[in-house]
C-alpha cells in the first residue's frame, strides 16, 4: 500500500510541474488568466502531493521512500513526450530503464 502513496504522490508532484510548463508555454501568450489558471492549478496539484508525500514519511523509511520519488522523472519524460510531443532519446529511454530497476531494487528491500 505504501507504493501506491509514493507513486501517488509522484504523479501529483508530475502533474503540478506539467501545469507549470503550461503556464511556461501558453499562458504567457495567452493572457493572464489563463497564465494565473495553470499557474493555480499547479500550486493545488504541488500542495496535495505534499500532504500525501507527509504521509509516505510517516510509514516508511525516507532512505527507502526518497529514492522512489525518481519515479517523477519517468512521468515527466512520458507525458512530455505525449502532450507536447517532445523527443526522447536513446539516453532517455537508458535512464528510465536505470530509474525503474533502482525503484524495483529499492521496492523489493522494504
Amino acid at each position: 500500500m505504501n507504493i501506491l502513496f509514493i507513486a501517488f504522490a509522484s504523479l501529483l508532484s508530475c502533474a503540478g510541474q506539467l501545469c507549470q510548463k503550461q503556464a511556461a508555454q501558453h499562458g504567457l501568450l495567452k493572457g493572464r488568466w489563463h497564465l494565473l489558471f495553470w499557474l493555480g492549478l499547479s500550486a493545488i496539484l504541488l500542495g496535495c502531493a505534499m500532504l500525501v508525500w507527509l504521509m509516505v514519511l510517516q510509514k516508511v523509511p525516507v532512505g527507502v521512500a526518497y529514492p522512489m520519488l525518481s519515479l517523477n522523472f519517468i512521468f515527466i519524460v512520458l507525458a512530455a513526450r505525449w502532450l507536447w510531443k517532445e523527443p526522447v532519446t536513446l539516453r532517455h529511454w537508458l535512464g528510465i530503464v536505470l530509474i525503474v530497476a533502482g525503484v524495483v531494487i529499492m521496492g523489493v528491500r522494504a
